[in-house]
């Protein structure tokens, strides 16, 4: 018996070792991608590249796993490690601090991963994601809206030509179109978006409390997105399922 037997009781010895050769990348380690990440881990996946430049912030701990008290001011992916490799002292993590964008694409070399998980919310970083997944030859799936919902119940599987309601699906679509993907695995909820109820007070653009050296705050966002801890967690997980059953099973 090892930490994995309950779940090889449901896909088997040879699917277990598959998991356990297999390389997958998690682009984006917040509230979507660590869910997935650490499902992942959880599974016996035997290797993760973990790529993210941020730093934990307070106002991540409403729906982040990786973010505590604790880890406030670390860098997602030192806190990803700490986490993961106690769940799973066995696996190999591979970090990467930086934010994936068409101009740094050239530093990853996308024939080493068994699949890969997009869980950044930039359109120029998704749209390089897919269209190196694409080159390489090797399956991704990617993460469309997951802030300002309330229903994580409303989040389907499917290829983007056939998302509807999201905008964020609807942009993807047009771009991907136009760049030749010809199709992209994805995530994404029918759930309209709500309006944040921000203000002066509430806000982080007016009182950001990201720690020193973020790069990103949230001054220079156009909008800050209201979230919670019961969304971005479901497509989290609903991701890893997909992966998961792909590399497994073959999808």
């Amino acid at each position: 018996m090892n930490q994995f037997s309950r779940t090889e009781l449901l896909f088997g010895k040879e699917a277990m070792a598959r998991l356990a050769a297999s390389h997958v990348a998690v682009f984006g380690i917040g509230g979507v991608g660590g869910y997935t990440a650490e499902a992942l881990a959880r599974s016996g996946v035997g290797t993760l590249t973990l790529v993210d430049d941020d730093r934990i912030c307070l106002t991540n701990i409403n729906r982040q796993i990786f973010a505590t008290r604790k880890t406030v001011g670390q860098f997602k992916t030192d806190a990803a490690e700490e986490r993961l490799k106690d769940i799973s002292p066995n696996l190999q993590i591979i970090k990467r601090k930086c934010f994936y964008t068409p101009e740094n694409a050239d530093e990853f070399d996308f024939s080493q991963y068994d699949y890969i998980v997009d869980a950044v919310d930039t359109v120029s970083a998704k749209l390089a994601l897919a269209e190196n997944a694409q080159a390489a030859g090797v399956p991704i799936i990617a993460c469309m809206g997951a802030g300002n919902k309330l229903d994580p119940t409303r989040f389907e599987v499917a290829d983007i030509y056939e998302t509807s309601v999201c905008p964020l699906a609807k942009v993807m679509r047009y771009e991907c179109r136009k760049r030749g993907i010809r199709q992209l695995k994805c995530v994404y909820s029918k759930e309209p978006a709500m309006k944040p109820i921000e203000n002066d007070e509430n806000s982080c653009k007016h009182h950001c409390i990201c720690p020193p050296d973020t790069k990103r705050t949230c001054e220079i966002r156009r909008q800050v997105p209201g979230s919670n801890a019961f969304v971005p967690s479901v497509a989290g997980l609903i991701i890893a399922g997909e992966v998961l059953k792909d590399l497994a099973f073959g999808g």
